[in-house]
């Protein structure tokens, strides 16, 4: 498999940015026309600090996948973030052990 890549981040005066690209095996599994949550992306093997927020989908390159995060991103926003991440992933599991439930 190749290996994913990771933009440097670039700025304007409110986020902060980068881009990810995946190889195209990986990208062929993303679900259509839907933005990801972090537990999401971090399924697909994408890892960054806590908080990036896949804002659009880059059509037609759906495997380059477009990240943003507030500049000004506090620790009290990645305390959010990790325990916002931490429901998520614990909602994810308890779906993947129930039959018929949806993640």
């Amino acid at each position: 498999m190749d290996d994913i890549y990771y933009s440097p981040r670039y700025e304007d005066d409110e986020f902060e940015y980068r881009h990810v690209i995946l190889p195209h095996a990986l990208a062929r599994q993303l679900p259509k026309d839907k933005l990801l949550s972090e537990a999401e992306w971090r399924r697909f093997g994408v890892t960054q600090s806590l908080g990036w927020e896949h804002y659009m989908v880059h059509n037609p390159e759906r495997h380059i996948l477009l990240f943003r995060r507030r500049r000004n991103f506090t620790k009290e926003d990645e305390e959010r973030a990790k325990l916002s991440l931490m429901r998520e992933m614990d909602a994810y599991e308890r779906s993947r052990r129930v039959p018929n439930a949806k993640p």
